[in-house]
């Protein structure tokens, strides 16, 4: 009888198993200390329990030729995080620490999106709102499988990054995105993307109302908000729910461990 142990499960959350054995014990990851400095006091995190959200890099959002750009408003404030994200993330994964991209995907049929939901897109009732073509492609807004919903083509994505579609502001309302990074043993939390006092902001707030340790990357954040909004959830991030920095010190700290 084969005696070999067999791994089900994704560590740290997983088994080993044979016919007549079952270890349970979940073993840790092997702990991987860093220390960051924020903009108000250094912190030590673990690299092995650390995961990077992206969130609503998006044609839609970022492309002049996306949803936001045919409204008339100019994306230039979308496409400011495009620039640090290109030199932090291929780092960030050599560090060993999953991407994740969190993105607003809807359901071709938007059963799961409500009427205030729809309406702050479509307030009129008229104009192009959630799965409306756009006249210049006919892409449907931020609809699963468009070209408006996928990420902007200057971000590079690699098979072994995390895709996570989200139907609201925060990517933790129904999606699977908690229990994946439970599975993977994640505890603290980088966020970067669109918009910092939406989606962002409503991401990071629940991933602390959950327990996780969250720290934003001030560089790679951006808003098409007024910008008083955009001063507000720094604020609100430093005095309530976790963390700011940049990606240079995160950067930083990368080479310096040579990681």
């Amino acid at each position: 009888m084969n005696n070999s142990l067999y791994q089900i499960g994704t560590p740290p959350n997983a088994w080993e198993v044979n016919a007549n054995f079952a270890n349970i014990a979940r073993p840790p990851l092997t702990s991987r200390l860093l220390t960051l400095k924020t903009e108000t006091k250094t912190v030590e995190f673990d690299l092995a329990k650390a995961a990077f959200l992206v969130i609503d890099m998006q044609n839609d959002f970022c492309h002049p030729d996306g949803w936001v750009g045919h409204t008339g408003i100019d994306v230039s404030q979308a496409r400011i995080p495009i620039k640090p994200l290109q030199k932090l993330i291929p780092e960030v994964r050599v560090a060993g620490i999953p991407i994740v991209w969190v993105n607003w995907r809807n359901r071709c049929d938007l059963l799961n999106v409500s009427a205030s939901r729809k309406h702050a897109y479509k307030p009129t009732g008229e104009g192009i709102g959630l799965g409306d073509p756009l006249p210049a492609n006919q892409a449907p807004v931020l609809m699963q499988g468009s070209w408006g919903a996928e990420v902007v083509e200057e971000l590079e994505q690699k098979p072994e990054d995390i895709y996570v579609d989200k139907y609201e502001m925060s990517g933790f309302w129904n999606t699977p995105l908690d229990s994946i990074l439970r599975n993977l043993g994640k505890t603290t939390l980088l966020f970067a993307g669109l918009n910092a006092d939406q989606c962002v902001m409503a991401t990071l707030q629940n991933a602390s109302f959950l327990g996780y340790d969250c720290i934003l990357l001030r560089d790679c954040t951006a808003t098409m908000s007024p910008d008083f909004c955009l001063k507000a959830t720094f604020y609100n991030v430093e005095k309530c729910f976790g963390f700011v920095t940049n990606s240079q010190a995160v950067l930083k700290v990368i080479e310096d461990k040579k990681i």
